[in-house]
């Protein structure tokens, strides 16, 4: 394979990167023990590993072996990686009265199945899903915060 054909998968490994960011900073913004970088790398590498294994199977070195890859393997290798990261976002507080950090793992998660459905060159969903977790994450919160400060205020 020509390096100007393996340069093809990038536009989506950045595009990934882009929407993963995205989410990243909103995770940044709030001081969460995974950001920027964190979710732009996530994301750019579970769209680099799906299109990495589109061009193998594309490829005619490999083509004539039998090589046949499924893509719900590698979805589920990118699964369990992210999960490994994730579970170092948490973390629990001396006394075991709270948990912090799952809703980064949880975003970690998320922008895992954006880089795997950029990788699967369905970017109009991905860029749907983006604006839905940023939504979650920014609006949801809001509205917690309301809800809370609602609950702690002495009645009228």
């Amino acid at each position: 394979m020509e390096w100007f054909d393996q340069l093809r998968a990038l536009p989506g490994v950045l595009y990934a990167m882009a929407l993963g960011g995205a989410i990243g900073y909103e995770r940044e913004l709030r001081n969460r023990p995974a950001g920027f970088r964190t979710h732009m790398l996530v994301a750019g590498t579970a769209a680099l590993l799906l299109g990495l294994s589109r061009m193998v199977l594309e490829d005619g070195q490999y083509g004539g072996a039998g090589l046949q890859i499924d893509p719900l393997r590698l979805v589920e290798a990118v699964v369990a990686g992210v999960s490994f990261i994730g579970a170092g976002t948490i973390f629990a507080s001396r006394g075991g009265e709270s948990v912090q950090g799952i809703t980064t793992a949880a975003s970690l998660l998320a922008v895992a199945a954006i880089g795997i459905t950029v990788g699967f060159r369905y970017h109009v969903l991905a860029l749907a899903i983006t604006v839905l977790t940023l939504l979650v994450l920014t609006v949801l919160s809001w509205v917690e915060r309301r809800a809370r400060d609602r609950a702690t205020t002495p009645g009228d």
